[in-house]
């Protein structure tokens, strides 16, 4: 190695190891993620889910030139999420950045914009430099992407689902939800084969324009879908691998119950959306003024507490609630409107670390009832969305008024905290008819129907409980009809109401742990800006002293020790 080493060829050696360190470092690759909360490293359901692409995926991102640094981080955080998934996916992986009507004539561009919110992007106007020394313009973003494989395509909004009010926190949580967005996108655009979901028909649900984002635009995009008429099926038929029972008007009899209790007994999925008083806002509007909220008189409540929840007949109301027109006075002759708060219609938010709501936007709901959980053998029960810490219940028969709210008094009363109103719940559940059957009713179970009776299921079972269907219902209008679930028509602002149903139906139908995903944590950590600028003068002299401090005293040490060897 010396005798190489001095050779004249020695050159030629060097070239071959260095070319032998970069074909072994494209072979074979380490990345160490010394990050607290782990953020560049994939969930074991992504790696397989890319290891396992059979053709290409090819992924437009639309965050590119000129942006304020916020949307810049998330392109970065993006560019380097992707160069991971096309490490494990290789060929399969491909992508690309660019900025919408870059290059193209204003038409040219104007159309590529509309082409891009047909297919379900919102742009985002921001203000950006154009150019060095000139003044901001504004410009609309698109932070989303295009996914495309064969002949399918489908959209990412980055920000769906966040408050962008909420400005570096916002865009930290959707940092946070690109591993999920991406995998789970194009998971759905790779399978061959969707899970079904039915809606059970009956009791009072509504099948008019009020749930029509809830069927249309939601659930039958997603998801095989069916209506499933309980009084016309012996069993609620296994091919559904979820059902919706969707605010319900008319009582339950044993005979339904059964069939519910056995399709979870044999490992069916039952998002319950239920409204147990009567309490809506046409009440309201023909009443002018108040109205008394009663019980539906459903008959679930025994069903329901086998399984571990309890609804109560009372409404939550909140401090940190939506906003409504209200008649605040007269002009002239003329009601005076104005946007007041409107504590009937709370903003739900999720104190737990589960991913079906974990950061997401607030959830807003409309007279929602409170939900206790009550004690069930196995059964785990997390709260998914509840109240702020300024919130109360009215008991019925609630007294609904416009002025709910008068004095500081009142205000005094929104002493209770964290109210839960959705709820999930895990484990084996019992059956309601355990010992409660006739031998003749087990018998045609078991001949006629081919679904003998099971006291509990064989493996662990979940299903979820919220106490206010208008979560997923929508507003009609006459002149845009059908709005978006969770949308807000007075202030234009559209809640997180579709995304935490769909986060639901996915933790329930879908095994593949994606969803696990969401539950990463992207931690801000930020300068407290009282420190800074109390310390701002010293750190300034740190910055900038103690570079020419150093310098000074290693020209000294240097010129004493030169003096010291040549004397």
């Amino acid at each position: 190695m010396k005798k190489l080493l001095q050779s004249k060829y020695w050159w030629l050696f060097l070239i071959l190891v260095l070319a032998g360190i970069n074909y072994l470092a494209s072979v074979f690759h380490l990345r160490l993620d010394l990050t607290q909360e782990k953020r560049y490293t994939l969930s074991p359901a992504t790696k397989k889910l890319l290891k396992g692409l059979e053709d290409r995926v090819t992924i437009t991102v639309f965050l590119d030139g000129d942006m304020p640094a916020g949307f810049r981080k998330l392109g970065n955080s993006t560019r380097e999420l992707l160069r991971e998934f096309k490490e494990l996916g290789a060929t399969h992986i491909q992508f690309s950045f660019t900025r919408p009507g870059t290059g193209e004539t204003d038409s040219t561009g104007a159309i590529t914009m509309d082409s891009l919110m047909k297919l379900g992007l919102k742009p985002t106007n921001v203000r950006v430099r154009a150019k060095e020394g000139e003044g901001e313009e504004q410009r609309y973003l698109f932070p989303g992407a295009l996914l495309t494989y064969h002949d399918r395509k489908t959209t990412i909004d980055l920000l769906q689902g966040q408050d962008m009010t909420g400005g570096l926190h916002s865009l930290n949580n959707a940092e946070a939800l690109l591993e999920y967005k991406f995998a789970h996108a194009i998971q759905k655009l790779t399978s061959n084969s969707v899970p079904v979901v039915g809606y059970l028909a009956g009791n009072g649900q509504p099948l008019n324009y009020n749930v029509y984002d809830l069927i249309e635009r939601t659930l039958k995009p997603s998801y095989g879908f069916g209506f499933v008429p309980i009084d016309s099926v012996n069993v609620i038929p296994h091919e559904f691998d979820a059902i919706l029972v969707m605010k319900p008007s008319k009582p339950f009899s044993d005979k339904q119950k059964l069939k519910l209790d056995q399709y979870v007994m044999n490992g069916g999925k039952i998002i319950w959306l239920i409204d147990r008083l009567y309490a809506e806002m046409d009440s309201l509007i023909r009443k002018q003024g108040d109205f008394i909220a009663f019980d539906r008189g459903l008959d679930l409540d025994d069903l329901l507490f086998r399984y571990g929840v309890r609804i109560n007949p009372d409404l939550v109301q909140d401090l940190q609630c939506d906003q409504l027109p209200l008649i605040v006075g007269n002009y002239g002759n003329q009601p005076q409107m104005d946007l007041q708060p409107w504590q009937y219609f709370p903003l739900l938010s999720s104190y737990s670390d589960n991913p079906i709501a974990k950061n997401l936007d607030h959830v807003l709901s409309i007279f929602p009832n409170s939900i206790d959980t009550v004690k069930a053998t196995g059964i785990r029960k997390t709260i998914l969305l509840a109240s702020s810490n300024n919130s109360r219940t009215l008991n019925t028969p609630a007294l609904v008024s416009l002025n709910s709210v008068k004095t500081d008094d009142d205000i005094k009363t929104f002493n209770r905290s964290h109210i839960p109103v959705a709820v999930l719940l895990e484990g084996k559940f019992s059956s309601l008819f355990a010992n409660r059957l006739s031998r003749e009713m087990m018998d045609t179970l078991a001949g006629m129907y081919k679904q003998p009776f099971r006291a509990a299921p064989a493996t662990d079972n979940a299903m979820i409980v919220i106490s206010d269907a208008d979560i997923v219902s929508n507003v009609v209008t006459a002149k845009e009809g059908p709005l978006p679930m969770g949308f807000n028509q007075f202030t234009n602002y559209q809640y997180a109401n579709k995304d935490f149903f769909l986060n639901c139906v996915e933790y329930l139908v879908n095994p593949s742990g994606i969803l696990d995903t969401r539950s990463k944590d992207f931690t801000l950590r930020l300068l407290d800006p009282a420190k800074v600028q109390e310390s701002k003068t010293g750190w300034q002299l740190i910055n900038i002293g103690l570079p020419i401090l150093l310098v000074l005293v290693f020209g000294f040490i240097y010129q004493a020790l030169r003096k010291k060897k040549f004397q």
